[in-house]
């Protein structure tokens, strides 16, 4: 597989601008990692998805407990390496080419008004499409998204 979405943030806080894509993940029957580089972000995190969307719940835990492997959703600051079919990455959270091959998707969510998040996610692109993923990157306008790039795998 190895492709990556990256989705850059411009009008939508991460919170919500992720919501729909876990849903969208789900209804593929895909496990997810939601990979952050803090404590306080994950927490953030865990308690957007426990609001959920309106019309439901997402299921999840926070990596660490003894049923890490059976989550849906698995929030956490590291590679797990529980299976999941999906990975997203949240402010900056690392990627390797190799994970993502593995993956069915991986996604980097950054905020565009973030220099430190815009200018990681430039690095993880070049990083990642050296490595053979396929990669697209989304910008929001208008309100939705919008592919601006792709570089096909290989």
């Amino acid at each position: 597989m190895g492709e990556v979405y990256f989705y850059h943030l411009t009008t939508t806080s991460l919170e919500a601008a992720l919501l729909p894509l876990v849903t969208r993940a789900l209804g593929q029957n895909w496990r997810i990692e939601i990979r952050g580089r803090s404590a306080a972000m994950i927490e953030a995190l865990d308690r957007a998805l426990w609001l959920g969307p309106e019309d439901g719940f997402v299921p999840h835990g926070i990596a660490g407990g003894v049923l890490d492997d059976l989550q849906p959703v698995l929030l956490t600051t590291t590679d797990t390496g529980v299976g999941a079919a999906c990975v997203m990455a949240v402010e900056g959270a690392e990627l390797a080419g190799a994970e993502v091959m593995r993956m069915a998707r991986a996604c980097v969510l950054f905020d565009g008004r973030d220099e430190a998040q815009t200018e990681q996610a430039r690095e993880q692109w070049r990083r990642l499409t050296e490595a053979g993923c396929g990669a697209k990157y989304w910008a929001q306008v208008d309100g939705r998204w919008v592919m601006k790039q792709e570089r096909a795998s290989g």
